[in-house]
């Protein structure tokens, strides 16, 4: 979900009152960013407060999900070694569940903490008839599967009696493809079909990085119906979390709940000329609209409400933020790459939020940004980006060979290598692994590890002649 996709800051056409609801209790981050602009290594960064480079999840994951997913019906934990903050809380005496997408490989077992876990087989797929697990047996659920992801957390908050602190994860697939209208439901779909102008989406030629897999948006009436089905797809979320609020509300303890609303990565549809996210192109991108993500926090007995930030703050900072917060700082693990943002989280703007810097990555493409600029350094043969974002907020300008900034741009590939040398695993470095976006087959460490597309169509050719 694009951080551009929420009403509360600043976009009028797409309704999320249950989201606005949030900020409105809260704190609204206009600067938030993912860790890398893909799901699956977006999600590990979240849970495990390490880079890609650190947990060896650099792509989306393709194989290992689920049985269904390969011949061999292999599952592939790729978290096996990892701690993660739900391990901590569980220890700490929280029940911790988990309904909706997990997409970290092996998805049948309930791992990492959770007691509670009913989860997507896969990473996306179709809304209704979507791959879902129970009991550790895959099935095909025929209602809309963001209803049936509500269903499933509101059972896990039915549970729960306030004798004992929980941690719940509620991982919708929307706003994720697919988006054509047999896919959502008429009364969120319709009204964005036949009313909305979509002027707070660009209009523009197609990047000439496209890739063909993502060809959304081609003509103006595929256009309007994708657009349509990506925002129903928001706002039958957002009826979701408001289910979600009111039922910590009837159980007296919405004002005690730390409540964050984030995506795992942000979202093109239609901004430079893209549609998808950091590997809607490739090269893989590392624009603002595929690495800025909505960050909503409230908790209102501990938080300030009612406030919008524009600090920047990274995903890798909610790992040790979230432990600061529930008094549990001497659990944060030691050398991880980001640190307590606790002050912003209590509306405190200090000099050191100003001079944040954050950093991406995507195989060997990686990125540092400021307020400033931003350097994008592709280590895989293609052009380098620079851009001047207080001149070009919306990067419009690649200034990379442009001798007036020949000074910023040595500054931050310097402090980008220095960044990196220090936090890599260099046995799970992106850097030097075949990452093209088109998906992760195994272990980072294993042999072919990254999907290309004769690799992969050969293995789905033998699959078809299995079954």
């Amino acid at each position: 979900m694009g951080a551009w996709a929420l009403g509360c800051t600043g976009n009028n056409e797409v309704k999320t009152p249950n989201m606005d609801r949030i900020a409105r209790k809260g704190i609204a981050f206009e600067n938030a960013f993912c860790v890398s602009p893909v799901c699956s290594p977006a999600r590990a960064s979240l849970i495990t407060g390490r880079i890609p480079s650190q947990h060896g999840v650099h792509d989306w994951i393709r194989r290992g999900n689920s049985p269904g997913q390969t011949m061999d019906r292999a599952c592939i934990d790729y978290l096996a070694d990892e701690l993660t903050y739900t391990e901590i809380l569980a220890r700490h005496g929280y029940t911790c569940g988990l309904s909706g997408k997990w997409h970290l490989g092996n998805a049948p077992v309930p791992q990492k903490g959770h007691d509670f876990w009913e989860v997507h087989a896969s990473g996306g797929g179709p809304y209704y008839n979507a791959p879902m697990l129970r009991n550790g047996e895959e099935y095909q659920e025929p209602r809309y599967v963001t209803d049936v992801i509500t269903e499933n957390a509101l059972e896990f908050l039915s549970r729960q009696q306030g004798e004992q602190p929980f941690c719940l994860g509620v991982h919708y697939t929307a706003p994720h493809d697919p988006w054509g209208r047999d896919q959502h439901p008429e009364k969120y779909f319709k009204p964005y079909f036949e009313q909305c102008p979509f002027e707070s989406v660009p209009d523009l030629p197609m990047h000439p990085w496209q890739i063909n897999s993502a060809s959304y948006g081609y003509t103006s009436e595929q256009r309007r119906e994708y657009l349509s089905g990506y925002y129903a797809s928001i706002t039958a979320m957002d009826a979701g979390i408001g289910c979600l609020l009111d039922a910590l509300e009837s159980q007296g303890i919405l004002d005690d709940t730390l409540v964050v609303f984030t995506s795992d990565n942000g979202m093109n549809m239609g901004h430079h000329g893209i549609y998808g996210k950091g590997n809607g192109t490739y090269p893989q991108n590392m624009y603002d609209t595929s690495v800025k993500v909505p960050f909503l926090v409230a908790c209102p007995s501990a938080l300030p409400q009612g406030l919008v930030t524009d600090s920047l703050f990274s995903h890798y900072d909610f790992f040790p933020t979230l432990l600061d917060f529930l008094g549990y700082s001497e659990d944060i693990p030691r050398a991880l790459p980001g640190r307590s943002r606790l002050s912003l989280w209590q509306g405190e703007e200090t000099e050191e939020s100003a001079a944040v810097v954050v950093f991406d990555e995507y195989g060997p493409v990686r990125m540092i940004r400021d307020r400033c600029g931003k350097y994008v350094q592709r280590l895989d043969g293609h052009a380098s980006e620079y851009y001047d974002l207080l001149k070009d907020p919306d990067e419009q300008i690649n200034r990379i060979d442009d001798q007036e900034y020949r000074q910023r741009i040595c500054e931050a590939k310097e402090n980008l290598v220095a960044w990196f040398a220090k936090h890599v695993d260099p046995r799970k470095d992106g850097a030097k692994l075949p990452v093209t976006g088109k998906g992760q087959l195994d272990l980072a460490e294993a042999k072919d590890a990254f999907a290309d597309d004769w690799h992969y169509l050969k293995e789905e050719k033998a699959m078809l002649a299995h079954f």
